[in-house]
């Protein structure tokens, strides 16, 4: 998968797909990410990249025409077909669905924002979606671009040196991960649940299931709405919750 970055500060990125995972689908040829400045495309001797916007307002509007050039020579880097995804605020919230349908497409191409945004016309023009990875507002799209490289990046057959390790994810199956401990198996902290260390494996998949059931429904309920729950998975989650509530009692 080859991914593209429209920004500002190419070295940032750079140095962000070097390290973990991502770094590792990198050198593994799995993953090659290009960054292209739009300062490049400038069309002044200044390197104009921004302007005021029209209406009056505080802050600037990045220009129409260094971006729509910084586009243009990413797509001819590669034969392969690209999607293109503006960073903001204002897209579609970044899913784990989202993150796995984005893993199947050849090409990305990033464009980050800064100031207070970039020209609509070339956002109804040249972007295929905008997507944000949150309800609040950055500087500008290399965090949240870094932020979809590495959800993207480590999905690639390869990335992960246990491919088991991503359909045990938070979100997997739509819900919370369960909880994970290691060694000691003592601690002053607490000890680990005796169900994992029983070496009965139908025990221990139905105790990460109930847990992933209660995490979820404790922290994120929104997510239980949407999924439909078999018979064992209710019942998992009524164990749950009538277990935690015998708990509060006794407290």
């Amino acid at each position: 998968m080859r991914i593209d970055v429209i920004t500002l500060f190419p070295e940032f990125m750079q140095e962000c797909v070097k390290i973990g995972v991502v770094g590792r689908a990198v050198e593994r040829g799995l993953l090659q990410i290009g960054a292209w400045n739009p300062r490049d495309y400038a069309m002044d001797a200044y390197r104009k990249v921004d302007d005021r916007t029209f209406g009056g307002g505080p802050g600037m509007v990045m220009l129409i025409d260094p971006l729509r050039a910084a586009l243009q020579a990413a797509r001819g880097a590669s034969e392969k077909p690209s999607h293109t995804i503006y960073l903001s605020p204002q897209g579609t919230r970044l899913t784990q669905d989202k993150v796995r349908q984005l893993a199947d497409e050849p090409r990305l191409i990033l464009l980050c924002g800064r100031y207070e945004g970039v020209d609509e016309r070339l956002l109804e023009h040249e972007v295929d979606e905008e997507l944000s990875i949150g309800d609040y507002v950055l500087s500008g799209g290399e965090l949240a671009a870094a932020v979809l490289i590495d959800a993207v990046g480590r999905l690639q057959e390869g990335a992960l040196n246990d491919a088991q390790s991503a359909q045990q994810d938070s979100f997997s199956d739509g819900l919370l991960d369960c909880p994970h401990y290691t060694r000691p198996e003592s601690h002053e902290l607490g000890a680990v649940p005796a169900v994992l260390m029983s070496g009965d494996h139908a025990a221990i998949r139905r105790w990460r299931r109930k847990q992933a059931l209660g995490r979820t429904w404790l922290r994120r309920p929104d997510l239980l709405e949407n999924l439909s729950l078999d018979d064992e998975s209710k019942k998992l989650l009524l164990e749950f919750q009538e277990e935690r509530q015998t708990a509060i009692m006794e407290d």
